[in-house]
């Protein structure tokens, strides 16, 4: 299992992303770091589920621009 320094240190995002801009986050709740399946934005203080616009309600602690594969 990944430490929460290690899977932190993968998302290289610092301050807020460019507005509109979609990047994959990292959050953190009482058991531990996960990634959200889905990408998101950054927008009018808040993240936002890039697709639906809907606000995220997770403590976001790191982000990084999208992986193409």
């Amino acid at each position: 299992m990944a430490t929460r320094e290690k899977r932190l240190a993968q998302f290289d995002g610092e301050g807020e992303p460019p507005p509109g801009v979609p990047v994959q986050v990292l959050c953190e709740d009482q058991s531990g770091t996960y990634e959200l399946p889905f990408a998101c934005r950054f927008s009018d203080g808040a993240w936002r589920n890039h697709e639906s616009g809907g606000m995220l309600e997770a403590n976001v602690i790191g982000w990084r621009l999208v992986r193409r594969i």
